[in-house]
């Protein structure tokens, strides 16, 4: 019996932004991302590489007036491709987590792929003072994840350990999160059905 490929097409469209890709779980890590907004590319390239998902993401927004929309719309259209991938998730193990470090930053991201949305962040306070990368702040990448939870309907908790700066806190966060997700979506042979009791 052929395995069921787990992938989705992705397409949005608004009077703020033009949104089109496909998703594969059971991938290879094999990405091609243009957000228009480059670090974001650069986060979503590490979240799939190491969950070894393969995703297209094709963002075509309002950048003139801000990255909000298509920072939102883009977790909007990735977390609702990831739970349309997924369909009734019968046998995968249902919860994963990881610890990343990235260079003095270092972080932990919690998944339950349950079917319920809460996030939770927790960061020491002396996040406000980090700098920013690229015009894409702490609270852009928070409000992505944030956002991508909600529209995957799963439970989210990121905590940061360890951090000096904007671009390696959330490098380590999106490792983190591609490889939690990576393991609970996996396929367990003992698992029959949905993974509740």
């Amino acid at each position: 019996m052929a395995k069921k490929i787990r992938s989705s097409i992705i397409k949005r469209k608004t009077t703020e932004t033009d949104i089109s890709g496909k998703l594969t779980i059971d991938g290879s890590g094999k990405t091609d991302i243009r957000t228009g907004i480059g670090f974001l590319d650069h986060m979503l390239t590490l979240f799939a590489f190491h969950g070894l998902f393969d995703l297209t993401l094709k963002v075509k927004g309002d950048l003139n007036v801000d990255i909000h929309h298509s920072n939102e719309d883009a977790a909007i259209c990735l977390g609702k491709a990831l739970k349309q991938a997924l369909g009734d998730c019968k046998g995968i193990r249902r919860y994963g987590s990881k610890e990343v470090p990235m260079d003095m930053a270092a972080a932990k991201v919690m998944v339950d792929m349950g079917g319920r949305y809460a996030f939770a962040w927790r960061m020491p306070s002396y996040s406000e003072t980090l700098p920013t990368p690229e015009n894409y702040s702490i609270e852009d990448g928070k409000d992505f994840l944030d956002t991508f939870a909600k529209s995957a309907t799963i439970n989210m908790h990121v905590a940061v350990y360890a951090g000096q700066d904007v671009h390696h806190v959330l490098e380590a966060i999106f490792k983190a999160l591609g490889m939690a997700l990576d393991e609970a979506t996996q396929v367990d042979a003992r698992r029959k059905g949905v993974p509740s009791t």
